[in-house]
């Protein structure tokens, strides 16, 4: 039995056991509905080969040995991934657009005895959905920023926060970026922006409308991946928190914070490469020299007081909210941070109040 389903919603999928995306792993890696199986039907070669067939030959040849191969797929996920499920399994399949793809394996599992559903559209009817939230509606979020100057232990303070059962939404971490010269993170690359609105959304609908949510001070963009509208306009104009830390305290702490960057000096190089135009060159190489020579605290200062510092004055006056609360920090120690996310969390439930 096939069923057809037009929409991805939370009640739709609790109809089924699990969300089986056929498409190619190239297309799966830039997006998917989140939980979704990977079986594909065509790998990233074996699509590449057909599409090719397509244009260069004919559609009949395309069709012809697209089939050959789809059937011996679906025949390995059956006698593989598949081969444990129960009569009682029920899939939900989705593939670019609901069309052939999606059909052949929908056809085949469902003449093994299992209940299958289908989207109608595909992909792109989730997708559809992501984008409707995110851009043309504004979630009903009390977003409370956490801002102040690179080093000053936010990451930090927000993960502790949440220990302590705050809602926190971290870009930083849906992004795979930490927001700043040093952002990308080296195990992790960033996703694509799809990928990044679709844990966004996911993010978003686990929070408690009516409970304060921390939110780490960020620009429009972090890294490569831009924010979209739905986050972007409770962030504007929300109540800030604002953590005030030493500049020696906030220079140990990147130290501290960026030693898998600090250990590769190549990428250390770099990192102070992509430094914006106004840094001399005469300036870079000194700070390369630092690096060299392993005195990385002494050009954590430097760039401190001649970048960072700089560059988040000249972004404060672009920060349209309010300072609801300072959180002055004496140094960034653990026992510090510890009972200064403990205070975090109390200003938050006061600037929303």
């Amino acid at each position: 039995m096939i069923e057809t389903v037009s929409a991805i919603t939370p009640q739709t999928l609790s109809r089924y056991s699990d969300v089986i995306d056929v498409r190619s792993p190239a297309e799966f890696a830039l997006d998917h509905v989140p939980g979704a199986l990977n079986l594909p039907v065509l790998d990233n070669a074996q699509r590449a080969e057909v599409g090719t067939l397509y244009v260069q030959q004919s559609k009949f040849l395309a069709s012809r040995v697209g089939a050959a191969i789809v059937a011996r797929n679906i025949a390995d996920h059956l006698d593989g991934p598949l081969a444990d499920k129960p009569g009682s399994w029920a899939p939900l399949i989705y593939c670019w657009r609901g069309g052939n793809r999606s059909g052949a394996m929908a056809t085949i599992l469902s003449r093994v005895g299992w209940r299958v559903g289908i989207v109608e559209g595909g992909y792109r009817t989730y997708r559809r959905g992501v984008v409707q939230r995110l851009y043309d509606a504004v979630p009903p979020l009390r977003v409370v920023l956490v801002s102040g100057p690179t080093g000053s232990g936010k990451t930090v303070l927000l993960d502790r926060a949440r220990a302590l059962g705050a809602q926190v939404l971290d870009l930083e971490a849906l992004a795979a970026h930490r927001g700043s010269l040093f952002g990308g993170l080296k195990a992790e690359a960033q996703p694509s922006q799809r990928l990044f609105e679709t844990r966004l959304l996911q993010a978003m609908d686990a929070l408690d409308p009516d409970r304060p949510v921390l939110v780490e001070a960020e620009s429009s963009r972090v890294g490569q991946i831009s924010l979209p509208p739905a986050i972007w306009s409770r962030m504007v104009g929300a109540p800030r928190i604002e953590i005030d830390a030493s500049a020696a305290a906030r220079a140990r702490h990147i130290v501290e914070t960026y030693g898998d960057i600090t250990s590769d000096l190549a990428a250390l190089e770099d990192a102070l490469a992509r430094l914006p135009r106004h840094i001399g060159r005469e300036q870079r190489e000194a700070w390369r020299d630092l690096a060299r020579a392993g005195k990385f605290l002494d050009l954590a200062e430097q760039l401190i007081h001649v970048h960072y510092d700089p560059a988040y004055r000249r972004s404060e006056g672009a920060r349209a909210g309010p300072v609801a609360d300072r959180l002055a920090l004496d140094d960034l120690g653990d026992g510090s941070l510890s009972a200064a996310a403990a205070r975090l969390v109390e200003m938050a439930d006061q600037a929303t109040g």
